[in-house]
């Protein structure tokens, strides 16, 4: 995907506005991996206003709007429009293996490790990205507004909830990420304070220089990551 430029001061209200005006399903169909980082670049002018197919044309003609440019058909590199879906997990073939968890934007997947999957599907918001990750293919897609298309077929408090939902999402990662970083950091310091216990063999001390060596790099990598450094 593309490199995501920072927005200008003078950007900033625009881009809020542009954000305001996406679907907020968070499908990365755009090209981008959020729709805030669309709306980033479209701010900067570094992207087109018809890359968005959960938008379909109303939604082009809204960012149209905003950015003054001229109204453009949908760019077909990056779909079409059509009809909102929701996902259905078919319960009976599903493995539990996490991975369309994993993969949904707005943790509207419920399950653990080798247990049963379900969609809630109040907060689904169709980005079909659950689906190329599952490996037994019991994923579906539901149509769940008949022939209303593109904003016909979303709404203003749809896409508020997917939004409030992704990033609370987001937030979590980073939660996550910051408890898995210390823990590996706990693990590696009382390796590194007991490296005789940790290493086999007569000859001790070469062995016990390279995994110093390895330790200590690993450390250093996961203190910066840590740090955000």
């Amino acid at each position: 995907m593309p490199a995501l430029p920072q927005t200008a001061p003078e950007n900033q209200a625009l881009f809020l506005l542009l954000n305001d005006a996406l679907p907020q399903t968070q499908c990365t169909r755009c090209g981008y991996p959020d729709c805030a980082a669309y709306a980033r670049a479209m701010a900067q002018g570094q992207a087109a206003i018809n890359q968005c197919p959960p938008g379909g044309q109303e939604g082009i003609e809204r960012l149209a709007a905003l950015t003054g440019r001229p109204v453009l058909p949908l760019n077909p590199e990056h779909g079409t429009e059509g009809p909102r879906h929701v996902a259905i997990i078919d319960e009976a073939w599903c493995i539990g293996c996490t991975l369309c968890i994993k993969a949904c934007p707005t943790d509207a997947i419920l399950g653990a490790n080798k247990l049963m999957h379900t969609v809630i599907e109040p907060w689904c918001t169709g980005c079909e990205l659950c689906i190329p990750v599952c490996p037994v293919d019991c994923i579906a897609l539901e149509n769940v507004t008949d022939t209303r298309t593109g904003w016909a077929a979303w709404s203003a408090p749809a896409a508020q909830t997917s939004r409030a939902r992704y990033a609370s999402r987001q937030k979590r990662l980073v939660r996550e990420e910051a408890v898995q970083q210390a823990r590996l950091i706990t693990e590696a310091e009382h390796t590194l304070a007991d490296l005789t216990a940790h290493t086999k063999g007569a000859d001790k001390a070469p062995e016990m220089d390279r995994k110093r060596t390895i330790i200590e790099a690993a450390l250093a990598k996961a203190k910066a990551r840590q740090t955000g450094a």
